[in-house]
């Protein structure tokens, strides 16, 4: 799931604090945002564009390509299936603290009606140089630099992290895509590799993955057979069984999820693993044939 600098946004709870902070950095960075929603303040301008009731009214009025959510907990269910909807076919759901079954019931609506969802509890996309959506420091030139690495993170400091590692390293971002850190996500890591692999931009792909669940295991089948060269940082090493660490899906059961386990399925598909993020630049250079 990578955004480009042409997509229109709608910004679902943008008179809110954060949602006017984020729209205003994203503005400034050349995100083109053409509405937002407020059901109480419908028909006022904010940050500059108009604020409609619904995620519908704004598609009959200016139509949008993407949405991003500053929206409550408990109200996301409800502005997401909006969004679904109205015919959004890329939605950015920063909150955390979904209820389970409202996650579950927004991707079920998602597959039907052939929408993506990043997130839940995601810090959102970039693409360096154009455009960003969500609260990642797009703006930051020490981190986020135009470049061919595409980046795949559950965390958004840990991501950042790396970014800023490569751009020390001499590296810049084709995209960076940040799939949340539930245990229930609507973009996954092997999704987001996917569509790095497919984009001409990326010449090589990080992917910032931490223990529980499968998903880093998942991605590992799919990177076997992908000609682009790849490495990855998996966060939690150091964590013992069945600790449960910041994000809702990093939780270890058994020997599945374990840091060993992803470690061994990404090796075994010719993926380096690094011992820590700073080791991302040396790692890249090897793989590009640049070392």
């Amino acid at each position: 799931m990578i955004v480009r600098g042409g997509q229109r946004v709608l910004v679902q709870g943008i008179t809110g604090k954060q949602g006017t902070f984020w729209t205003g950095r994203m503005q400034e960075y050349g995100t083109r945002i053409v509405a937002g929603v407020n059901p109480k303040k419908a028909g006022a301008v904010h940050c500059g564009v108009p604020v409609y009731a619904s995620a519908r009214d704004a598609m009959r009025e200016t139509g949008f390509d993407v949405s991003v959510l500053f929206i409550p907990p408990l109200g996301v269910k409800a502005a997401a299936l909006d969004a679904i909807e109205a015919g959004c076919r890329r939605l950015v759901v920063l909150t955390e603290h979904v209820p389970v079954q409202d996650v579950m019931e927004v991707l079920a609506a998602a597959r039907v009606n052939g929408a993506a969802v990043a997130g839940p509890n995601t810090a959102g996309l970039v693409t360096p140089g154009e455009c960003f959506v969500g609260f990642m420091p797009a703006f930051e030139r020490g981190i986020f630099r135009p470049g061919s690495v595409g980046v795949v993170s559950r965390s958004g400091s840990l991501g950042t992290l790396i970014c800023l590692n490569l751009v020390q390293a001499g590296f810049g971002e084709s995209a960076f895509v940040g799939i949340g850190g539930d245990p229930i996500l609507g973009t996954t890591t092997c999704d987001a590799v996917r569509s790095l692999d497919a984009d001409e931009r990326t010449d090589a792909i990080v992917v910032v993955g931490e223990i529980g669940g499968t998903m880093e295991e998942e991605a590992a089948e799919y990177m076997q057979d992908m000609r682009k060269p790849a490495v990855a940082f998996i966060a939690g090493g150091a964590s013992p069984p069945g600790k449960k660490m910041g994000h809702a899906g990093a939780i270890v059961m058994g020997d599945k999820g374990t840091c060993a386990s992803k470690r061994k399925a990404l090796e075994a598909a010719g993926v380096e693993v690094l011992d820590t993020p700073s080791d991302v630049g040396r790692a890249l250079g090897a793989a590009l044939g640049r070392g």
